[in-house]
């Protein structure tokens, strides 16, 4: 009796030895994949950022192309220039707020 005792002692010791490392395992592991959750934010920001600094760049130089172009594309320039008078005046609505 005292001898089954003493190896089911035994054998839990191992079991849990196995379930801490397991754990520790996991738990390391569960940090590394946070940490590269936050580096992927930042690289997604990152990227947004330069995202909207080239939607900006390309919108200038179509509002710079259709200001340069001939007489019958003024049209689509007159159009952009009442788009920007627009989105200044919203602009401008919201500050007297």
């Amino acid at each position: 009796m005292e001898v089954e005792q003493k190896d089911i002692v035994i054998t839990l010791k191992d079991k849990i030895k196995k379930l801490l490392s397991l754990y520790n395992n996991l738990k390391a592991e569960n940090l590394a994949l946070k940490k590269q959750v936050e580096e992927s934010k930042i690289q997604l920001k990152n990227k947004d950022s330069e995202i909207e600094f080239l939607k900006n760049k390309y919108n200038k130089l179509k509002l710079a192309k259709s200001l340069l172009a001939s007489e019958g594309d003024s049209h689509d320039a007159k159009i952009k220039i009442n788009r920007i008078v627009r989105e200044i005046d919203k602009c401008i609505a919201l500050l007297n707020r």
